[in-house]
């Protein structure tokens, strides 16, 4: 008898909750509910009677967001919102064709409208400006957060949220992954860079807040990361569970300051970072399966009333602690998250379905979390979509050229990155044609080359791959000295350690050389030996390197502050 028993919770019982979530959908379909999502009732009132009608498969498919490898959502996605899946995010793997994510969104959200209770899909990416830019295709690539620390401005700040959410919401993304508001505390940090608007709290705190609103005015949720701080690392999760080991008191004035500006701003999500404060949470948990730090802390202690959403759980830093994917997911939603971030779209008999579908019925403490957790997700998408200011569910695909990339971004960005240009080095600034000689441009992106023979029309140019790897640093160290000898100046890009070591071949050459650091203006740090040194904190960007030059040619003053100690 006991063996029966025991054949019977490992083997039948899970074969039994698998199958009932592959029929699910028709069951869900079978029962009778008296409400939908665009019935007319109070959001809160309606958001309770919803999941009060729910089944368990339904309340727990609220609380996952999935995302897809290929060109187009697989058969396996729509599956899962046929079940009731409650989120989709749009990665960077598949996003070159904008017109192609536009009808994948309008598809699963014809898929999700076709469900019992009708809820829209939250549709989320990370289009945070600068560096991180998923949505690819003709978006705009801006100046970024480190630039608009630099700036100083929250105007900047707030357009910046303001024109990349406009480009989105043509798409149907519904909800932006950003701002980040980690400090740039760690230099070296490889992960968050110029993606921070600075360090000092109260600065990142002021433009983070600026960011939410101008995204709320364009018609896209903002999210807040990655709580409660991923700034003072050089790890990165996506790899490995990073670990800050700084006290309370550091934590409370530098980490939380930012948060408590999104708070008041009422930011309307959260995201959870996978990160290890040791001296603050002694279990060593990663805060995003942390209950201390996003339900006592985060909702308890700052009452923070809004979404909290996983970091992406495909992260080592997730898993490492939990040991397994399942036990990921039910210790992120007991820790206080509301909406479980998987990059892939999970099988539909994984474990981290099964079990925590089937502990939902054993458990009613782990199924009143779910619920609580689904309520709140339809209730945000209440008050969302209903607002009338949200993204289309269906987007026109007609229009999307007309919109993307915004024409009144174009003008704002090329301005934004003018006020964000900082002298690290003047030198002989400004330097006119006349004054130049002859110059040679060394540099990746064509929109450089452009800007700079407007400005140097005789000048040569040397061109090198702006993710360049070690080979051809090489090569290029190896080839230079037969262009450069016969230029008196030096026009040269840097945004990676390996452009720093082309640099560095003019070092002691009595050419004057003129520095454009576009990425982490840490960079610039070796070149102090150079003639002039521009930072513009960019990663790509055409806006950047265009204001860089017009500086360099004495066409404005640059203004901008170094965003750091």
């Amino acid at each position: 008898m006991k063996n029966r028993k025991i054949f019977i919770k490992k083997f039948v019982r899970p074969i039994l909750v698998s199958s009932i979530m592959i029929f699910s959908g028709s069951f869900c379909f079978a029962q009778k509910n008296t409400v939908n999502f665009w019935s007319n009732l109070p959001n809160d009132q309606l958001a309770a009677k919803i999941t009060d009608e729910m089944t368990d498969t339904e309340l727990l498919s609220q609380t996952f967001m999935f995302g897809w490898a290929g060109a187009e959502p697989p058969e396996l996605l729509y599956q899962w919102v046929e079940r009731g899946l409650g989120s989709v995010k749009v990665f960077g793997w598949n996003t070159d064709d904008i017109h192609l994510v536009a009808k994948s969104i309008s598809g699963l959200q014809k898929k999700a409208s076709k469900n019992r209770f009708q809820i829209p899909l939250f549709v989320a990416t990370d289009q945070e400006g600068g560096w991180i830019r998923h949505v690819k295709g003709d978006t705009s690539i801006t100046p970024g957060n480190m630039a608009i620390g630099a700036g100083g401005y929250p105007a900047d700040s707030w357009y910046s949220a303001y024109y990349i959410s406009r480009e989105i919401r043509s798409l149907g993304i519904n909800m932006n992954f950003a701002p980040t508001v980690d400090l740039f505390t760690d230099h070296d940090s490889s992960i968050i860079g110029t993606r921070s608007f600075g360090d000092d709290p109260d600065k990142a705190g002021i433009l983070g807040a600026a960011f939410v609103s101008g995204s709320e005015a364009a018609g896209v949720l903002s999210t807040a990361k990655h709580f409660p701080g991923h700034g003072d690392t050089s790890l990165d999760s996506h790899g490995k569970l990073p670990v800050i080991n700084i006290d309370f008191e550091t934590f409370k004035k530098r980490e939380l300051t930012p948060y408590l500006y999104l708070i008041k701003e009422k930011v309307p999500a959260v995201m959870s970072g996978h990160l290890s404060f040791p001296q603050i949470e002694t279990s060593g948990a990663p805060a995003s399966l942390s209950h201390y730090f996003l339900t006592e802390l985060l909702r308890n202690q700052l009452g923070y009333e809004g979404l909290i959403i996983t970091d992406d759980m495909m992260m080592v830093g997730a898993t490492v602690y939990a040991g397994t994917m399942s036990n990921a997911f039910k210790m992120a939603l007991d820790a206080g998250n509301d909406i479980i971030l998987s990059s892939t779209t999970a099988r539909l008999n994984e474990a981290l379905w099964i079990k925590n579908l089937e502990l939902m019925s054993t458990d009613s403490e782990f199924r009143n979390r779910v619920k609580g957790a689904a309520r709140r997700v339809i209730k945000a998408k209440l008050d969302y979509f209903k607002s009338g200011n949200a993204a289309p569910l269906y987007p026109d695909s007609k229009t999307i050229d007309s919109l993307i990339p915004d024409r009144e971004g174009e003008k704002f960005f090329l301005e934004q990155a003018c006020r964000s240009v900082t002298v690290e080095k003047q030198g002989s600034l400004p330097l006119t044609a006349e004054k130049a000689g002859r110059v040679l441009l060394m540099g990746s992106l064509t929109s450089f080359f452009e800007a700079g023979k407007k400005r140097y029309s005789g000048a040569g140019e040397f061109h090198y791959s702006y993710e360049i790897g070690p080979n051809e640093t090489q090569w290029v160290l190896d080839n230079i000295a037969g262009v450069a000898g016969a230029y008196d100046t030096i026009i040269i890009c840097v945004s990676s350690e390996n452009h720093v070591k082309i640099a560095e071949y003019f070092k002691g050459s009595g050419k004057k050389v003129i520095v454009l650091c576009n990425m982490s203006p840490t960079l610039a740090e070796k070149l102090q030996w150079a003639d002039s040194i521009l930072l513009g904190y960019s990663w790509r960007c055409d806006y950047s390197l265009k204001a860089m030059l017009a500086a360099v040619n004495g066409e404005f003053v640059p203004a901008g502050t170094k965003p750091y100690n």
